[in-house]
């Protein structure tokens, strides 16, 4: 490819993300999170680091807000239509879901976060609504939980 001099090339870029959805009966884990100055309700999960793999990124992002290991259950969900970061005009998020349990409890599960800018919370499949959640991908993975298939995009 032949870029002239003095020449910006904006590269789009791929943002991939992993989740993990820790389910107890109609019950949920989903984090109030700080993200451009707002609280967002999302699931717990971050960014794929360059040599890592889906599940490493997942147990790693588990110990890292949780202080936890998980076990991976199975394959819930990934992107499956066009989502732009909201950090970043240039790159298309890609996210994939996990349906996972915490290894070992030792005593009451604790709500409380490795990170103080982060809170822990249980949300109810039953009486909760995809308002509560901030994300767009995270919006269709909670009604896909509630076995709804359509989501307001």
């Amino acid at each position: 490819m032949y870029v002239k001099p003095n020449t910006i090339l904006f590269m789009k870029k791929f943002n991939i993300r992993v989740y993990g959805i820790i389910q107890f009966d109609s019950f949920i884990l989903v984090s109030d999170e700080k993200f451009n100055g707002k609280t967002i309700t999302k699931f717990i999960g971050g960014g794929l680091e360059y040599g890592e793999g889906l599940i490493d990124c997942l147990k790693r992002e588990f110990i890292e807000e949780l202080g936890i290991e998980i076990e991976i259950l199975r394959h819930f969900y990934t992107t499956d239509f066009f989502v732009e970061s909201l950090s970043n005009k240039n790159q298309q998020i890609i996210s994939i879901y996990y349906l996972i349990k915490p290894k070992e409890l030792k005593g009451k599960f604790s709500l409380n976060s490795q990170n103080s800018d982060q809170k822990l919370k249980w949300i109810d499949l039953n009486t909760t609504t995809d308002d509560s959640i901030s994300l767009i991908i995270d919006k269709k993975v909670f009604n896909l939980l509630k076995g709804i298939e359509e989501t307001k995009v």
